[in-house]
Order: C-alpha cells, then structure tokens, then sequence
C-alpha cells in the first residue's frame, strides 16, 4: 500500500490548502484505490494558517469584529487550539485581499490585528502564535501595538497611530500600557520569510510593489521603517531592525519581537512539528507539496522548502505541483524537491487562471499520477 502525503499551501486568492488536498487525493484514489492518502493542509504564517493549525489539532474558529486594513468595520477571526493557544492571522484583519482595490501600504493599518490579538487574550488564551503573512501594511507593526495599550507620539507631545507613511513623525514610544494586557501570556509570531526590515531585501523593497508602492513610495515606506527602527533602539536598548523575518507582514514581526516582546520563528516549522510531520514521514512513499508561486523567496521558509526538507531528510521524494514556476525556483532542487509542475497549463495570466485553476490542478495531478503508475510498471 502506497503512502502518500499531501501538505501543500493555498494557492493565495484561488484555493485553500483543504481544497488542493481534497483534489489531489481524488485523483490519486483514481489511479491507486488502495493509497493511504494523509492530507496535512499547511500554511507558513499567512492566509490558512489557522484552518492549518485546526486541522491538525482541532479546536474551534471564534470571530471577532474589528478593523480591516482602512479602518472599516470587518468580521476577523482566530482559532482556539484544544489546549488553550490561540493562533492568529494578520491576514484576518490586514490581508491584501481585504484592501480591494484600495492598495496603499502608506496608509494601512495593523490596528485590526492588534484587537484579535486582545480578544484572544480576553478569551483566556496563554499562549498567542501569530501568523505573519499575506498583508497589506507597511506600518512596522506599530497598529498591532497601539490596539494593545502601545502609545507613540509625535514631536508636539500629541498622541497618534502611525501608518507606514506617518512613521516618520514619530518621537517617542511608551510601552507601560502593556504590562497589563501581555502579562502572563507568551507571545510568538510565526513568519513566512526571513528578511529583516530594511534595505533591498527589506518589507519595503520587496514586498511594497505588490502592495501597490511605487518607486517613490517603497522609498519613503523603507525611510520611515529605518526611522522607526531608530526610536524603538533607543527606547529597547538594542537594535532588532536586522532580525531574520523582521520584515514579515510589512514589519509586523519587527513590531512583534522590538514593540510587543515577542519571539520570531519560521512558519512552516511550527506547522509542521504541531502535525508530527517526522513522524507521518515514516514509510511514505511519497510527498506532494505545493503554493501559488515558487520563486527564489520560496527558498526563504515558505512551505514547499520547508517541507522538502523533511522530506529530503527522511529520503522521500517530494513534489511540488504550483501555480506558477518563477526565477530561481530551480534551487528548490537542493533543498529537497524531486520534480515542480506548473498546473497554468495554457499559460494565461492569473487573472484568467484563477478562474480555472481547481480543472487544472486536477487535470495536472492525473497527468503526473499517470505518468507514476506507468513507469512502475
């Protein structure tokens, strides 16, 4: 009997990590009907994660009302584990997806987060994961920090919430209102990259663009965070603006670890060690990994790498059907991956690919399946 794992991403805007599994072991029951076929719907921190952690663990979603990326009301969400972690997305109130068409990291805001954050807290939760992925911010993490008691103020003396285009003004950081609000709670954000929070590999340079920054905005946006990074070293004492995932979420792991205290860890790690993924590993035949595009940030802590490498570890071969193949995928190769196959099999851009993404994802997967079942003669 042929043991199959099945740990994708979600291909962001298309289909959740549930669906792509869903799929997939169709079609592998098709070839092989008597696979053990074991579905890990993953996530690295970002759109999913808490679906992800659910799955493996169980527990219950809890919605939240709060504030989108603008100020509008919004139902967020987090998931309560059975042992009273509550895990969070900042997706659920500063994803991309929620600012429409509205695409300004100069003005959003990781308010939002910051009550789920305090929801969870209220809830009882002693222990808070955040998933750091898929936003819309550039404002540092300083929203999240202000819904927590955090109060940052201007050189007049007055009191204010910054967004990544007003950091510049800021002067002064008071941090004594958390005390009450994380007392007793351990705080630890899970990232999806690792690029620290400045500088061309930083939030700014590259993942304002597709947050809708332009030249002249990435510069001010990486301006400001450098700023930022300033007045929060001389009020901690030390300088994190270098920290590995300092840069996730628009600077929401900076804020993370510098404002609120916390711990950073790659995202992907955590999912797989709370879904025993080592373990699952023994006597699999193969691996199927997946995410909506894999490039050379694939190679920083996304999933596909993340999982390979258990993979390659355990010496099962692993592959990796996605979205799109980018520019610099080809170094997946030493890092665990057997073989990457793009599902955009009329190569159209995503706007009408999206729309027939679940037909090719299954149409890709019986290819590849047929192809297995064949060379095994």
């Amino acid at each position: 009997m042929r043991k199959v794992i099945l740990a994708p991403d979600s291909f962001k805007g298309t289909m959740s990590s549930q669906e792509i599994c869903d799929i997939l072991a169709q079609e592998l029951y098709r070839v092989w009907p008597d696979a053990q076929v074991v579905s890990i719907p993953v996530a690295d921190g970002g759109e999913g994660s808490v679906d992800a952690f659910l799955a493996a663990m169980g527990g219950e979603k809890i919605a939240v009302p709060c504030k989108g990326p603008h100020w509008e009301e919004i139902q967020g969400f987090y998931g309560l584990l059975p042992d009273g972690t509550a895990v969070i997305e900042m997706a659920a109130a500063a994803g991309l997806p929620l600012a429409g068409q509205r695409l300004r990291p100069d003005q959003a805001t990781t308010y939002g987060v910051g009550q789920l954050v305090r929801a969870a807290i209220c809830g009882g939760a002693k222990r808070l994961v955040v998933g750091l992925g898929g936003s819309a911010t550039n404002d540092g993490g300083v929203g999240m920090a202000a819904a927590l008691g955090v109060r940052f103020f201007r050189a007049d003396g007055e009191p204010y919430i910054p967004t990544g285009g007003t950091l510049d003004q800021l002067v002064r950081v008071d941090r004594s209102g958390l005390t009450s609000v994380l007392a007793g709670v351990e705080l630890s954000a899970m990232c999806d990259i690792d690029n620290p929070l400045c500088g061309p590999t930083g939030a700014s340079a590259v993942f304002g663009p597709q947050k809708g920054a332009d030249p002249e905005m990435v510069s001010v946006l990486d301006r400001n965070l450098e700023h930022l990074s300033d007045v929060m070293a001389e009020c901690l004492g030390c300088d994190l603006r270098d920290l590995p995932g300092a840069g996730a979420a628009g600077g929401l792991g900076f804020g993370v670890a510098a404002v609120l205290g916390g711990r950073l860890q790659m995202g992907i790690e955590t999912v797989l060690d709370v879904a025993r993924f080592d373990q699952l590993l023994e006597g699999a035949w193969l691996v199927i990994t997946g995410e909506g595009c894999i490039d050379s940030q694939s190679l920083r802590g996304k999933v596909v790498s993340g999982v390979a490498r258990r993979a390659q570890a355990a010496g099962v071969p692993a592959i990796a059907i996605v979205g799109d193949i980018g520019e610099g995928a080809g170094s997946l190769y030493g890092q665990g991956v057997t073989g990457m196959f793009s599902i955009n099999r009329v190569a159209l851009p995503f706007s009408q690919a999206r729309t027939r993404a679940r037909e090719d994802l299954r149409d890709t997967a019986a290819d590849l399946f047929r192809l297995l079942a064949r060379m095994e003669g």
